[in-house]
């Protein structure tokens, strides 16, 4: 209405100075008109002079207007009306314009705010990686996933796997993917999807990362005490009666024996049925232990933590393996930086995995002329508990680095693969991790809570 009104007003001035100028030329072209002629002149002059400014004014109006637009300043407000007609509806749209203009950029701001909340919230770390290399994390859970690592362009991440800027780079012609990654320490196993977007023309993938590590170990966990469950539970079936048998025979043999004491050559061969009895009762009996020692992987509690210091934690388990035959010769030392640092964990079961890893120690010790041990816990760059156990022995072959922590596996003689596979089973439980690594004078154990 206001845009009508002024348009009225211009074309309304206009016609006044048309007809203006045809009263003029009749005044010129008519004897005795000169005074108003000259009078005909000045209003000429003073309407266009009126026109002008009219139209300067509103022109700088309108570029207040437009500027105020361009720029967002919605403090800006056009009170026309001392202007004059017409002034007065065309401050008044401006002004409702820019109202209006600012309702719908304080609702994109809320709009905008409140999807930076929810995409904040996200427990998936995501991340985009822009058409020049750089790299933008989006959410807590993608800074929370780098730490303190300086993770702002492509090339960056390189410090967590050679591979990993490569991946992440081709990741759109890969679709989805499993990425293993190093980061302050710890492992993590990625699932990675990407989907490609076009920004301002320009093309860019947008990146979630979901860390399956723990659900991947939980899964082996449970996997493993279920195939134990299940080979436990054969393997005792058909063993007790085996063992339960053999013993009635060796009894029966006994019985026999005593019914031939006058048969000397009946004697002998009772003395090697007896034998044999007693090697498969000795061995069903073996078995048996044997078999007992796979259920603690599959009746593993649930942890009764509590918060203890970890340094005189440390001190109670060194003493009892010197008073348990820990070899004397062993040159252990225990460091804790600070000193009051804690975790929470349930003593007993955590004593467990100390002694395993401290007799693994030893073991490969053997024939050392000088065995060392050294203890060092402290926080790592996310604020967790690390300990690491490392030994100045042999380390651990790289063709079984992998295998070390899988149920039945050992290298030992006498071995049953159970120590360090329930060492792993009572880390998960904890919520922690466990990796072991040759370092240049043996192996390093490191636990992490």
């Amino acid at each position: 209405m206001g845009f009508k009104r002024f348009s009225l007003m211009i074309i309304t001035r206009t016609l006044l100075v048309i007809l203006t100028a045809l009263l003029f030329a009749y005044f010129m072209y008519s004897p005795g008109y000169h005074a108003a002629s000259f009078v005909t002149l000045l209003i000429i002059g003073f309407q266009f002079h009126e026109m002008i400014r009219f139209i300067t004014k509103t022109n700088a109006e309108l570029t207040r207007f437009l500027n105020a637009a361009r720029y967002a300043d919605f403090s800006q407000r056009f009170e026309l009306a001392e202007l004059g007609m017409g002034f007065d509806e065309l401050g008044k749209a401006f002004t409702e314009i820019l109202n209006r203009l600012q309702l719908a950029r304080v609702e994109q701001e809320k709009d905008l705010k409140y999807f930076k909340a929810v995409i904040e919230q996200v427990p998936v770390p995501l991340l985009t990686v822009h058409y020049n290399k750089n790299i933008t994390l989006w959410n807590n859970a993608a800074r929370r996933l780098f730490g303190s690592n300086h993770v702002t362009k492509l090339s960056d991440l390189q410090q967590f796997s050679q591979d990993f800027e490569q991946t992440l780079a081709n990741i759109n012609h890969s679709g989805n993917l499993l990425i293993d990654i190093m980061i302050d320490g710890m492992e993590h196993r990625l699932s990675v999807s990407a989907t490609q977007i076009t920004v301002n023309q320009q093309q860019e993938i947008l990146i979630s990362m979901q860390d399956i590590q723990n659900e991947l170990n939980i899964a082996q966990l449970q996997a493993w005490q279920d195939l134990v469950s299940v080979l436990t539970h054969e393997i005792m079936n058909s063993i007790t009666p085996i063992a339960s048998l053999t013993k009635t025979a060796a009894d029966l043999v006994e019985d026999v024996r005593e019914n031939y004491h006058h048969n000397q050559a009946a004697l002998e061969d009772l003395s090697d049925v007896a034998d044999a009895v007693k090697t498969v009762a000795n061995r069903s009996d073996g078995l048996m232990s044997f078999v007992s020692s796979y259920r603690k992987l599959t009746r593993l509690p649930t942890p009764n933590k509590k918060r203890i210091k970890i340094e005189p934690f440390l001190s109670d388990i060194s003493n009892v393996m010197s008073q348990t035959g820990f070899c004397h010769d062993i040159t252990m030392s225990i460091l804790v930086e600070p000193t009051t640092l804690e975790f929470e964990v349930d003593v007993a079961m955590m004593e467990q995995v100390f002694i395993n890893l401290l007799k693994n120690a030893q073991q490969a010790l053997v024939n050392k002329t000088k065995p060392i041990i050294n203890i060092h816990a402290k926080l790592n760059k996310r604020g967790r508990v690390m300990i690491a156990i490392a030994d100045n022995g042999n380390g651990v072959a790289k063709e079984i680095i992998e295998q070390i922590f899988v149920p039945f596996f050992t290298t030992k003689r006498e071995g049953s693969g159970v120590g360090l596979a329930l060492t792993r089973q009572i880390m998960i439980a904890h919520g922690g991790h466990i990796k072991v690594e040759n370092t240049n004078e043996g192996a390093c154990f490191t636990l992490t809570f």
